[in-house]
């Protein structure tokens, strides 16, 4: 049975412009380890700005108000398989900066990213061989960054429609 899932997530950059991915595997499938932006499922009551920043105090311990996240900047869907579940996912991505200061103060402590956590320089993620979700994440990253001090509001970028068990890498 496939379950239908909102996610909401956040791109947490920090004043080197280094994005914030979390490293996680699938523990049916050896091998299968993929990088990924905070964030997780919209509970009930909660809208996805919400859902957003309990989603960032829980895997990595920082409190941002609402008001520091950006509007919706990339939308995306992906059917996915992790643990046996198959999953039809709906993913809203919001940007918010950390200082340095809250930087070095993020302490991830969750199940999902037990393999790890990085900054990324989006030089990094175009040049690495490892999965990173979204597909393409070197190149949006690069036209968003420039894109957020410019004078207009870029619209928001659907990323596509995916099946990340089947699509190539």
């Amino acid at each position: 049975m496939m379950l239908k899932r909102w996610t909401s997530r956040v791109l947490l950059i920090d004043e080197r412009d280094r994005l914030l991915l979390l490293c996680g595997r699938d523990p049916r499938r050896p091998g299968a380890q993929w990088w990924f932006t905070v964030g997780g499922g919209v509970e009930d009551g909660e809208d996805y700005a919400q859902a957003a920043v309990r989603e960032v105090r829980e895997e990595t311990a920082l409190s941002l108000p609402v008001e520091r996240l950006s509007t919706v900047v990339w939308t995306r869907q992906s059917l996915l398989t992790v643990d046996g579940q198959r999953f039809d996912q709906y993913e809203e991505y919001r940007l918010a900066r950390v200082t340095a200061a809250e930087a070095s103060t993020v302490r991830i402590d969750t199940a999902e990213a037990c393999y790890g956590y990085r900054w990324w320089a989006a030089e990094e993620l175009g040049a690495t061989s490892e999965t990173v979700r979204p597909k393409g994440m070197a190149s949006h990253l690069t036209r968003l960054l420039t894109a957020v001090g410019g004078p207009h509001p870029e619209p928001v970028l659907h990323l596509g429609d995916f099946d990340e068990d089947t699509d190539p890498e």
